[in-house]
């Protein structure tokens, strides 16, 4: 029981931050410029990365695919299996810990920097709540960004799949066959799903990485084991969701 106090009192605080933060929801126009540059941090200069990747994974997986139907003489089938991958997992996922990695731990050793030298008490002693102005814009930012980034980590996935079904001789499916199979199996209720998803991962890892930098304590040396400890449990958190959301959503 020991051992699980400090992770039901990191549970315990992130779910009161997460409260403290939806209070203060109402002042976001106030923070409309704060806002903006938080969403110009998370989403767009993660996009490139989130394209890259996606459309590397997008690639690989329908090279796997066709490479392993080459003797069944099923590759038309490779555009609805890299689709429905795509947009119910691989993508939502991928982007989460793309997010996870770029801004994730950024948000973790500016908050804790910010702790350990005492600036969050500069604002307790000011009268203004943390919450207010380091938590709530991200969490803001995040839910609108992450849709995005999904979606674009999606088509790319699929552009991917599409180039090398394309192109590599041992599949050489035509992309109209590609795109018109992945259109008879991935339909709105699978998008649906997806941005869903990665809706709450994003908000999961904000919140995650808000609440560890915000309980830093010790020095500066403290500073790089929070973005450790910020990553890998968000990281956790995401594959457990996937695997919960999955099944709330099936």
């Amino acid at each position: 029981m020991k051992m699980n106090k400090p992770l039901f009192e990191s549970i315990g605080s992130g779910v009161v931050l997460f409260l403290r933060a939806l209070y203060f929801l109402p002042t976001l126009p106030r923070q409309f410029r704060r806002f903006i540059e938080q969403c110009f941090q998370i989403g767009y200069k993660t996009l490139p990365l989130v394209a890259i990747l996606s459309f590397c994974i997008g690639a690989v997986l329908a090279l796997q695919i066709g490479y392993s139907f080459r003797d069944w003489g099923t590759q038309q089938f490779i555009g609805s299996i890299v689709g429905l991958s795509m947009v119910r997992e691989l993508g939502p996922v991928m982007t989460a810990i793309m997010v996870t990695g770029r801004v994730g731990s950024a948000i973790t050793a500016e908050l804790a920097s910010m702790r350990v030298y005492q600036e969050v008490d500069a604002l307790h002693t000011m009268n203004i709540p943390p919450e207010r102005i380091l938590v709530m814009p991200r969490l803001a930012a995040i839910a609108v960004t992450m849709p995005v980034l999904t979606i674009t980590s999606v088509l790319f996935g699929w552009f991917g799949g599409a180039v090398v079904a394309q192109n590599v001789a041992f599949i050489s499916l035509d992309s109209a066959i590609y795109f018109r199979s992945l259109k008879d199996f991935v339909d709105t209720a699978a998008v649906m799903d997806g941005l869903i998803k990665a809706e709450v991962f994003g908000i999961a890892v904000v919140l995650i990485c808000c609440n560890v930098g915000l309980r830093t304590t010790g020095g500066p040396r403290e500073i790089g084991f929070s973005v450790t400890r910020a990553v890998v449990a968000s990281i956790i958190f995401i594959l457990l969701l996937d695997y919960f959301i999955t099944r709330a959503l099936l």
